[in-house]
C-alpha cells in the first residue's frame, strides 16, 4: 500500500536517507538515566522509530509525528521538567528509519541504548514493530514507553520495563462489541482474525464474552497476518449465514477485506474492521464510501473527544494545534498517540525521585488512574498494561463527500442509533 504523504519536520530536524536519522535540538548528548552524575544532563534523548515505507507507515508516520509535536511544545516551553533535578531540561528527538521490518527495528533500538544512550524510549507503532523492543529494552533495563502495541505478550510480571502509555490493551478492546452484538440480539456471528497476538487477543475476549452469554461463534479461524486475498475466506464465512462478520486486522488487511466483500457475491447485515476509526481519510481514499458504508469499527479520539484533560491539551486543542505544526497531515489516532505517550513519559520525569528508568516507571505507576489526557484516562494494571481508555462501537455512515464515524454504543456515548441490518444499496 502506497502512502501519499510527506514528512513534515519541525524547526531542527536533519534527516538523512536510507536508515535515516532525525535529531531535533541542538547540543552535547545527554547521558544514559542508568548513570549516576552530580550535574543534570544538559539534555533529555529521546529515541524512536518510524517507518517511512512499507505495511505499517501508515500508522507510524503519524505516531511519529505526534512525539515531534510534544518535542516541540516542550522546547517552546523551556524543556520538560525533571524532578530530580528541579529544573526543566531541553529536549533532543532522535528517531531512526526502520521501513516496516522488525529486524531492522531490532538493531536500531539497540542502537538507541547502545549508542545514543536514549532517556526516554518510545517503539515505533504497533505490536509486530514493538514485538523486537521490549526484550531488547528489559535486557538493557531501558523503560519503554508503548505509545501503541496493544498485544498481552508483552505486559509479564517479570518485566518492570515497559509501560502501556497510549493506547488500551487489545485484549480489552472488544468488551463494548460483545454488549453491542448482545443488545442487538445478533447470535450468528463469523470471526476472523490474524495470527498475531494484537488480533488474537481481540478474538479471544469476543469468543469468551460471547459464549459468557450462551453465543456460540459460527465462524472461528485465524488467517496470515500478510493475507491480502480475502475470496475464498469470505465465500467459507457466507457458507455459515452469520448475521454478523467480524474481522480483526491490520489496516493493510482490512482495506482489501471490505473491498472484495461487494465482488464476492454476499452480502452481510453487519460488518466490523479494526482501523478505520483509527485511519478514516486512508480508508474514505482506498475503500471509499460505498464499501465502508454502514459497516462498524471502533472509534477512538478524536472522533471521541476528551475535553476535561489533567496533562497536556484536550483533544480540540491538539488537533488545532497538531493542524497548525502540520497543516497536510490529517490529525488521526496515531498522532494522538503519540503525543499521548510523550505526556506520559513527561509525567515521569517530573514525578521521579531520581533520574534512573525504574523510578520514572514507579512515579508513573503511582499516578495510575489519576491522569486524562486528549487520548483518555491512563490507568495500567500491574504489569503495566494500559486498561484505562475505553474504545466505543462506531458505525460509518455516508456522509456529504465522503463517510462519518458515529458512535452508536454505549447508549450512554451515543451520537446516533445503528443501522441494523445495513441498509441495501
Amino acid at each position: 500500500m502506497k502512502v501519499h504523504r510527506r514528512l513534515l519536520g519541525l524547526a531542527g530536524v536533519c534527516a538523512a536517507t536510507g536508515g535515516a536519522v532525525a535529531v531535533l535540538a541542538t547540543g552535547a548528548q545527554a547521558g544514559h538515566t542508568r548513570a549516576s552524575a552530580a550535574a543534570a544532563p544538559k539534555q533529555i534523548v529521546v529515541g524512536t522509530l518510524y517507518a517511512s515505507s512499507g505495511a505499517y507507515a501508515a500508522d507510524s508516520l503519524p505516531q511519529y509525528d505526534g512525539v515531534k509535536f510534544w518535542v516541540n511544545q516542550m522546547n517552546k516551553s523551556g524543556g520538560v521538567y525533571v524532578a530530580a533535578y528541579h529544573k526543566k531540561i531541553h529536549v533532543k528527538l532522535v528517531a531512526y528509519n526502520d521501513q516496516s521490518s522488525p529486524t531492522t527495528a531490532a538493531t536500531l533500538y539497540s542502537q538507541l541504548i547502545t549508542q545514543n544512550h536514549v532517556n526516554i524510549m518510545i517503539p515505533d507503532f504497533g505490536s509486530v514493530l514493538t514485538a523486537p523492543a521490549v526484550s531488547i529494552a528489559q535486557d538493557h533495563h531501558q523503560l519503554l514507553f508503548d505509545a501503541t502495541a496493544s498485544g498481552t505478550v508483552f505486559f509479564t510480571p517479570n518485566n518492570p520495563y515497559i509501560v502501556g502509555s497510549g493506547i488500551r490493551n487489545s485484549a480489552f478492546w472488544p468488551q463494548p462489541l460483545v454488549q453491542f452484538l448482545v443488545a442487538k440480539h445478533i447470535k450468528k456471528i463469523a470471526i476472523l482474525y490474524d495470527a498475531n497476538d494484537f488480533d488474537a487477543a481481540q478474538a479471544a475476549t469476543l469468543d469468551h464474552g460471547l459464549k459468557a452469554h450462551g453465543i456460540r461463534p459460527v465462524y472461528y479461524q485465524s488467517t496470515a497476518t500478510t493475507t491480502t486475498t480475502y475470496g475464498t475466506l469470505i465465500d467459507s464465512i457466507a457458507a455459515t449465514n452469520p448475521q454478523a462478520v467480524i474481522e480483526f486486522g491490520y489496516n493493510t488487511n482490512d482495506v482489501p477485506f471490505l473491498n472484495t466483500i461487494p465482488t464476492s457475491g454476499h452480502r452481510f447485515n453487519m460488518v466490523f474492521t479494526v482501523f478505520p476509526g483509527q485511519l478514516p481519510q486512508l480508508f474514505q481514499q482506498e475503500v471509499g464510501t460505498k464499501n465502508l458504508g454502514y459497516t462498524y469499527t471502533y472509534a477512538t479520539p478524536p472522533l471521541v473527544p476528551y475535553s476535561k484533560v489533567n496533562l497536556g491539551l484536550n483533544t480540540a486543542q491538539f488537533s488545532r494545534a497538531f493542524k497548525h505544526s502540520f497543516p497536510s497531515v490529517p490529525v488521526t489516532y496515531p498522532a494522538m498517540a503519540g503525543y499521548g505517550t510523550a505526556l506520559i513519559a513527561q509525567e515521569a520525569l517530573a514525578k521521579a525521585s531520581s533520574f534512573t528508568q525504574l523510578a520514572m516507571r514507579r512515579a508513573i505507576g503511582n499516578e495510575s488512574g489519576k491522569l486524562t489526557t486528549a487520548i483518555g484516562q491512563f490507568k495500567i494494571t500491574k504489569d503495566g498494561a494500559q486498561e484505562g481508555e475505553f474504545l466505543p462501537v462506531g458505525q460509518v455512515f455516508p456522509s456529504h463527500g465522503g463517510t462519518t464515524i458515529k458512535v452508536v454504543y454505549p447508549t450512554s456515548m451515543a451520537t446516533t442509533k445503528a443501522k441494523y441490518p445495513a441498509p441495501k444499496g
